[in-house]
């Protein structure tokens, strides 16, 4: 499982960001343009908040759940999420809670 939630977090990583890149290069830093662009219709609307509700379930799982299992590096999650979105921060969190699992405790 380990090396497929690695995987998972490239994927969550590139996809989003190969998506996203392009539209910089071609917009540049045009927050008022970002923003209605992803307001634009119903379904983006839709897609937005949908992938916020995640976000903010996730991070308060990720702090939670981190803090009861005591999971390392539980922090990069965090950022990983804040900064890339949910389809990165998951698999993170889960690739270190399962990585550290698999580890013998002494």
């Amino acid at each position: 499982m380990v090396r497929f939630y690695l995987v998972l977090v490239l994927l969550g990583f590139f996809l989003p960001y190969g998506a996203f890149i392009p539209w910089l290069v071609d917009n540049g830093l045009d927050i008022g343009l970002f923003f209605n662009e992803a307001v634009a219709n119903p379904i983006s609307m839709f897609a937005w908040l949908d992938v916020l509700v995640a976000g903010v379930a996730l991070l308060g799982f990720i702090v939670v759940d981190g803090h009861k299992n005591k999971v390392r590096y539980r922090y990069f999650a965090v950022l990983g999420t804040l900064s890339v979105g949910v389809s990165f921060g998951l698999p993170l969190y889960l690739y270190f809670k399962e990585k550290q699992s698999l580890q013998p405790r002494s």
